[in-house]
């Protein structure tokens, strides 16, 4: 992609769904867990709706988003997706939507270290709250 900051924030959420997912799954196997339903209870912790909208909470609390951050979290916050919330409402699900389009940006943009800090710090941040 030759500008990711021209993509909609559901493009970019698009692509970020899939990074933080694969994220996610390695830091699961990293941490021992090899059965599939094990595998599937533990990575909701990480990638729901919920989940990631707590952790935008926690992100303005840090002042841990730069501000580029913080204006590709509300493109994929204010996006109108055609596609609805399944196991949450509305706002979270959009808040979530936000959260995906600033991994998706890191990526696209390919920010490999920033990546990586922001990963880290979601991962410490569910860990932390499910240990």
């Amino acid at each position: 992609m030759n500008r990711p900051e021209l993509l909609n924030g559901i493009a970019l959420a698009y692509i970020g769904d899939a990074v933080y997912e694969v994220a996610v799954r390695d830091h699961l196997l990293e941490k021992g867990l090899t059965r599939p339903n094990d595998l599937q209870k533990n990575a909701v912790r990480y990638v729901s709706a919920k989940a990631q909208a707590s952790l935008i909470s926690e992100m303005e609390a840090d002042n841990f988003l730069t501000e580029v951050e913080q204006d590709i979290f509300k493109r994929g916050r204010n996006a109108h997706s055609k596609t609805s919330a399944k196991n949450t409402d509305v706002i979270t699900y959009r808040i979530s939507t936000g959260f995906e389009a600033v991994i998706g940006f890191l990526h696209l943009t390919m920010e490999a270290d920033r990546l990586q800090e922001v990963m880290e710090y979601c991962l410490l941040k569910v860990d932390e709250k499910n240990s």
